[in-house]
Order: C-alpha cells, then structure tokens, then sequence
C-alpha cells in the first residue's frame, strides 16, 4: 500500500499521444485499452504517468480473462482499477474482498491512517468533498464507487457527462444525500413511507405537530446518521430546543409522523450494471441510543413479511440508477405493514454479518455488481448468525481496553469472528468494529452473544424458554415434572404454566397465538395444537375413571391437518425427550448430547447383561435386592 498526498500531475505526464496506453486505438471498432496501475517503485523512481481525463472518460470495466478482445493479460478478476471515494470501515472490508479476488483498490480519504489504508493499493490523501481533487481522483480508475454517500455528487455528475464510470450513479447519491429528497423520490415511486412534511420555520413545526400529533420525529435533510441530525420532540413545548439541537432551520429541517414500529428490519439489495437485482434474507436490526447495535439473521417474522420487505425494497431500489450494494433500511408496524425509512448506496452495517454467514458477501457483491461480473448467491450458508456492533464505551485509552477486553472474550466463543477497523481514536459510542457469531439456530447464537456479555455485567440477562409444558390444573403436576426434570438435564429453558381449555379459554388462545413470538419452539399439551404451528406433544393423564384412556384416545383423534404426536400415558419423561430431539434437528451441539444420551442407555444395557452373563441369575438378583 502505499499513501500519497494527491497532486495535480504535469502537463508532460498527461498529455495524450498516439502510443499512450491509456487511448482507444485509431482502428474502427477496436476496443479502448484499459487503465493499468502499478504499485510506485522506490523513492527514487520517478511515479508512472496518469491518464489524462479525456483518456479516462474512455475506459470501461475490463473484460473477463480470455475474452478474445486482445488488451493486455488478465491477472485476477479484472484489470479495471477500482476508486473508493472513502476509506473507513466499509472501504477496509471492500478491500479485503478485493485482495481475494484479485481487483485492485485506491481509496481517496483525507485521514493517513483511515481503516482502509492500511488494506488497500494506494491511498490518496485528500479530502472526497472537494472537486478538484475527486477530478484528478478519477484519472487513477477504471470505475468509481463510494463507500460513504457525503461526497461531492456534482463533481460525480459532471465526470459521468465526460464519460467517466460511477456506480452507482451521481443522480442516486444526490438523491440519498438529502433524506428529504429522498423521502420525496420514493413517495413518487410509491414506496410506503412514513407521512413526512418540510419545515421552515416554528409555525411550519407546530401545524406538522397539530397534524401528525406527538411525540414528533424531526429530522436534518443532510449529514445525518448514527443518530446524528434526529430528535424528538415529545410536546410543542420541546419544538424550539429541538430545533436548535439539530442546528437551526438554515441547516434544512423535515418531520415525520412517529412510527409505533414493532421491529426495525433491513434489505441488502444488489444490482448488476445490467439492472439485474438479488437480494440477500431480510435481517433484523436492534439500535442503542439510534445507533445500530445488533443484527439478527434472518428475521425472526412470519414469510408473509420476509417477502413484504424485500418486495419494497427492491422496488425502491430499482427507481434509483446505478449498480451496486444497497441497504434498505424498514419499519414493521403492529398492524404488518412496512414502511421505507431511508436508503444507503453502499455496503451496510446490516450486511457485516454476509462475510460469515452468505455464500457472497455484500462487499464482493458490491464490486461484482460495479465491475459488471456475475451477482453472486445472497444466500445464508449457516443457519442463522448475529452481528454485534464494539462501540466505544469510553473515552482515549480507557475505552481501548474496554474493547479489547471483549475481543478476547470473543476469541473464546465457538463460530465468533471479530473485525477491527483500527480507527485511531476511541469516542464514546462510536463503531470501532464487530463480532459475528454463526451457528445452528438463533438460539444458539443469541446464547453465545449473552455468554460474551454476560462476562462484563453484573445483571446477568434472563434465558428465554424454548419449550412450554401447559397443564390443564395442577394436579398435572406430579406427572409433568418429569418432561420438566428431563429437559433441565439438557440444559433447555423451559417455561410451565397452567391454562384450562375450559375455565380460561381466552387465556389459551392468547399464550398459544403468542407463543412463536416468545420464542418457544415446542409446546407439551395437546389442547393448543389448533391455535399454533409450533410442533406439540401430548401427554395423556391417567385419570381415576378411566385410567387415561379418555385421555390418550381424545389425542389420538385429533382432526386431519391438526397433528399432535403423543407418548404413553402419564409418560412424561417421553415428552421431555421427544422434545429434546425435534430441537436437536437443527442444533448439532444439542444433538451431540442427545447421541450421548442414546450411547449411554445403550453401555447401560450392556453392562447389565456382561453382570447377569457373569453372576447368573441368583447372584444377579440377590445384588438388585
């Protein structure tokens, strides 16, 4: 890598020729040459010559290897060099992605020590807002990308008119720089959105206050993110200060009317230069303080909702222009529908966890879709994966130590990864890296996370149960226990309640409906086996007329479409074991223990039979006496 102070190359070095590499041939038809950089020899050597802007504005992405066009080899995936205009953490992981692909990266960031610096081929130190130096940027690439949309957009729009290639296109960045714009552009498109209004003064606030009520979301138009450029006012009282929180109305001000969401989710959408979209499995995201905190993968919602959300988000992004990663971010209200909140043309915090957990992860698929290869399969390869976000718990040195101290607890947790950016200065509550954790099941990875912060707090969090055991009274009890004893000897939360089909139906039918959402994944009682999806189990109670046998036939007979698997009566042992194995399915740890457990019953048996083959019978049984 090497990092050098962008300057505006001489007029000897940039003046075009018939034999510059960098010009289409003079020949009809023939194809333009492409852009090939090379790493600066040592100090001494004089740096190679830079296209001139006419010469770039004729590039194209190169073709795949061998594509019988001539040019020069292909030593990787592609010859075209790629311009970031950013070099923070999501420019460090497009360059990781790069280097294992072969593609080469400059990055143009005003820091010397960005994250991405330190991965990348070259980086320019310069500032991507300024136009100049984005223009002599350009003359370095074959394509130019971002991975922070607060560039200068005009300077992208006028290089693009000389020919130059940006992806995506400057018209989406302008149109997500301003989120009020934004908010506008996909009103247009019809896109659900939350209802939204300009405002320009304090009368414009108080009638946006009388019209969507409080508490009020206000919002800066610009430079707003992580949780900077948004407040809210939870009176009319409060609009003044609000305002000037968020730095007065000459700095461009709208409000939203506030959405009573349920869950924050979020869509990674790719598409390819040729308008081609995929799109990666909805995830939820959890913010502290409006900062993103952690990101499940997938979405613990019904399917219906899954493909709600991926629905509207590949609609909103096909009404942009470009190719590229784009990160949807949405609203599930309580009444199921889903309303955009905004977009980020670029890799997304809620995609880190695709390095891990997908078959192609968003920063491949975001140099696949720019340089015109084939999307990649957005796909989970493991089951389930949880992002957790380091944010600075302090400041300077003492926050340092904090996050080390959680990397090295991480090092300790099965199928945890960490990444860290190597930012060079430690603020409270600023993304300083992530952990992702893949695994079996989402239980198994919340499980893991807990463990990993459970370390650093005294107020150890509440496992949530995996298996409810109903009884119709409590003279199920004595029976019940034992499903109960056998799923504590697996180590499996579980809950035990008392619901009567008779005497509270209304409870019945609220703890079944609600049960999924709670995070059971087996019921044991067969009276709620119609008000949920969720696999239940019966256990027939003997009772004193008919020893049970009303109650294993009233199981048994269940209606089609209604299943309900069962044990002998009064079996619950049975349960707590049959149970134990429908989860350890998708849970190989849990299915370890489960083989364990048939291996022991197994050495069990015999062992009895080596002692009886070895005693005899008599001497057998007087040792059982």
């Amino acid at each position: 890598m090497h990092a050098r102070l962008l300057s505006v190359p001489s007029p000897a070095s940039t003046s075009p020729s018939s034999s510059s590499p960098y010009l289409p041939s003079a020949s009809a038809g023939a194809r333009p040459r492409r852009a090939s950089w090379k790493p600066r020899g040592p100090a001494s050597a004089p740096p190679p010559p830079l296209p001139s802007l006419r010469a770039r504005a004729s590039m194209q992405p190169a073709a795949l290897p061998h594509d019988g066009q001539g040019g020069p080899p292909v030593h990787g995936v592609t010859n075209t060099v790629v311009g970031v205009l950013g070099g923070g953490q999501l420019g460090k992981m497009l360059c990781q992605a790069a280097s294992q692909m072969g593609i080469r990266i400059v990055i143009l960031d005003p820091l010397p020590g960005c994250p991405a610096s330190s991965v990348c081929d070259e980086h320019v130190v310069g500032s991507f807002t300024d136009g100049d130096t984005i223009r002599e940027f350009a003359k370095r690439c074959g394509v130019l990308t971002v991975e922070i949309e607060h560039v200068d957009a005009a300077t992208l729009e006028r290089l693009e008119k000389q020919g130059v290639d940006c992806e995506p296109k400057a018209s989406t960045i302008m149109i997500i720089q301003d989120k009020y714009r934004q908010k506008r552009h996909f009103s247009k498109c019809g896109i659900p959105l939350p209802d939204f209004m300009e405002v320009d003064t304090l009368h414009s606030m108080e009638e946006a206050g009388e019209k969507f009520g409080y508490p009020l979301m206000v919002k800066s138009k610009r430079l707003a993110y992580d949780g900077r450029g948004n407040a809210v006012a939870k009176n009319k009282e409060e609009l003044s200060s609000v305002v000037a929180s968020l730095g007065g109305f000459e700095r461009g001000l709208y409000v939203e009317r506030w959405t009573p969401f349920v869950k924050e989710l979020s869509v990674i959408v790719a598409r390819s230069r040729d308008s081609s979209t995929v799109c990666y499995p909805v995830v939820e995201t959890i913010h502290k303080e409006n900062i993103c905190h952690v990101v499940e993968a997938p979405a613990e919602v019904p399917d219906k909702i899954k493909k709600l959300a991926t629905n509207v988000a590949e609609k909103a992004i096909k009404s942009l222009e470009g190719a590229g990663v784009f990160a949807v971010e949405l609203f599930l209200t309580e009444d199921n529908q889903i309303l955009l909140n905004e977009v980020a043309p670029r890799p997304h915090n809620s995609g880190h966890h695709t390095i891990e957990s997908c078959y192609t992860s968003q920063y491949e698929q975001h140099l696949r879709a720019i340089l015109g290869l084939p999307l990649g399969d957005p796909s989970m390869k493991a089951p389930a994966a949880i992002m957790y976000n380091i944010l600075g718990e302090d400041e300077g040195e003492a926050g340092f130590f904090l996050a080390h101290q959680l990397i090295r607890r991480a090092l300790n947790i099965p199928g945890a990864s960490v990444h860290w950016y190597a930012k060079p200065e430690m603020r409270k509550q600023r993304k300083m890296g992530h952990i992702t954790i893949v695994g079996s099941s989402k239980i198994s990875v919340k499980s893991r996370l807990d463990n990993l912060l459970q370390s650093n707090s005294s107020d150890p969090k509440e496992v949530s149960p995996r298996v409810a055991i109903i009884m119709g009274s409590q003279s199920d009890l004595p029976v019940m226990k034992d499903a109960e004893r056998v799923l504590k000897e697996f180590n499996i939360p579980c809950e035990q309640t008392i619901v009567s089909a008779h005497r509270t139906p209304e409870r019945m039918y609220d703890y079944a409906k609600s049960a999924k959402d709670r995070g059971f994944e087996v019921i044991i009682a067969g009276m709620v086996a119609s008000l949920t999806s969720l696999p239940v189990i019966g256990v027939p109670i003997k009772t004193s007329t008919l020893s049970g046998f009303d109650s294993l036939l009233s199981i048994v007979q269940m209606p089609k479409g209604i299943p309900v698997a069962t044990v002998a009566i009064g079996n619950a042992e049975n349960a707590g074991l049959l149970a134990v194995r429908i989860l350890a399915a998708r849970d190989p740890e849990l299915w370890d223990r489960v083989t364990k457990y048939q291996n022991d019953l197994r050495d069990m048996v015999l062992e009895t039979a080596e002692r009886l083959e070895d005693l005899g019978s008599q001497e057998f049984l007087k040792g059982m006496a």
